[in-house]
């Protein structure tokens, strides 16, 4: 293939490989339909422009099938087969609101409703296109409606297909999403149901995908909604982390905690699930660094009540593991870690907790913050810590006493 000259005109101009759906813009211009539509769904505007001439061209702009050049690259793909040349498929016809439709309604009959979640699941891994055209269906509404019946009638089949399809679609409704959070309240019960059950086969793989519908749900919620989560929500969602069967079950369970724990009362029942403990045993046993800001943010937000903090200074390795982390993970990871331990030295700074943090080395490391290249704001809080308990601390043999002085009197 590499000795084989390809007609320039063959050649797409935005991915630089032979066109297998050769389509024309407005301007004139041919491409690949996968590049062109990729092209124009990346733009964050309602309009782009043409890679090759930089005229305007709307998002929603016709690609009209270039039939011709089409038949023409098949043909020198044929005469070229000895060459090691492939030959380019017929691509198929566009995907049709019609088609989608009867999908749908097939949804109503039983013995036709798992093949046609397959047949939706399939269609919507295929490309783009597929997917847009099936929101404009509505499919993402009749997902909603089925995963919430399935809840209310105990059902499990069909919902492996429905949440795979849910998930995949989300990522380009998000605005209809939240459309439908609104309308259909219960459909955080339903998710949370879901990832309780422990009798669904494929468990790992359905898990995910409701926990990262659950991630969407929670972000577009409103204030209210959020207000009325239920422990068993919390529960379900610490279950997660602590199977800690998959990378994007985990972050996005992760996330949800981040999203909810701002509330007092939502903070109260993620510690009574037992996140805390969860939290801890996850960082101490899978550190990475998105994961790590992650949980030391949602330990941020428990420990900023009493509740959160016995919690935390139960465990053994807390105080340790969050000292050990400071300037080993990123900025963020040591703002968020300081704010921990100036939350336990604030509100919780038994002589025996002060002891720990010097055996542990967090004062030494609240020490080395000063002295390091940090922001401002981090290094005001270290020196904010040191301050609050500098009496006790300058007493013991675990640090020099000139260090501590030197750094918080700056």
């Amino acid at each position: 293939m590499d000795e084989v000259e390809v007609p320039q005109y063959f050649i797409c101009p935005i991915s630089l490989q032979i066109m297998k759906d050769p389509v024309t813009v407005v301007t004139g211009i041919t491409y690949d339909r996968e590049s062109i539509e990729q092209w124009l769904s990346s733009s964050t505007n309602t309009s782009s422009y043409c890679p090759v001439t930089k005229l305007p061209l709307p998002k929603d702009s016709d690609l009209t099938p270039n039939h011709t050049l089409r038949r023409l690259i098949q043909a020198w793909c044929t005469i070229n087969a000895s060459n090691g040349v492939d030959r380019i498929p017929t691509p198929k016809s566009p995907l049709n609101k019609i088609h989608v439709l009867k999908l749908i309604q097939e949804l109503s009959i039983p013995q036709l409703q798992l093949k046609s979640l397959k047949k939706l699941e399939s269609l919507a891994t295929e490309n783009e296109r597929n997917r847009k055209c099936m929101i404009e269906a509505g499919v993402n509404k009749a997902m909603v409606s089925f995963i919430r019946a399935c809840f209310k009638k105990e059902e499990i089949t069909g919902l492996e297909e429905a949440l795979s399809v849910l998930h995949i679609i989300i990522r380009v409704s998000i605005e209809e999403f939240k459309v439908l959070v609104m309308e259909n309240q219960d459909f955080i019960d339903s998710i949370t149901w879901v990832l309780r059950h422990d009798q669904i086969d494929n468990h790992a793989v359905v898990k995910t995908h409701a926990v990262s519908i659950l991630k969407s749900t929670i972000e577009v919620a409103n204030v209210s909604i959020l207000q009325r989560l239920k422990l068993e929500f919390f529960e379900a969602v610490v279950q997660i982390l602590r199977e800690n069967f998959s990378h994007q079950a985990t972050k996005a369970a992760l996330h949800v905690l981040l999203e909810a724990s701002p509330w007092s009362r939502n903070r109260l029942m993620t510690i009574e699930a037992g996140a805390v403990l969860e939290l801890i045993e996850l960082e101490l046993s899978t550190p990475e660094k998105r994961i790590t800001e992650l949980i030391f943010g949602v330990l941020d937000n428990l420990c900023s009540c009493a509740d959160g903090r016995a919690k935390f200074l139960d465990h053994a390795g807390g105080i340790a593991m969050v000292s050990k982390r400071i300037l080993r993970v990123s900025p963020t990871a040591d703002d968020l870690a300081i704010r921990i331990l100036a939350s336990i030295c604030r509100f919780s700074p038994t002589n025996e907790v002060l002891q720990e943090m010097l055996n542990v080395g967090a004062v030494s490391k609240l020490c080395m913050v000063l002295q390091a290249d940090n922001a401002s704001n981090v290094k005001e809080s270290a020196k904010l810590v040191l301050r609050l308990h500098s009496n006790f601390w300058n007493n013991s043999p675990c640090i020099h006493v000139y260090l501590l002085t030197r750094q918080i009197a700056r």
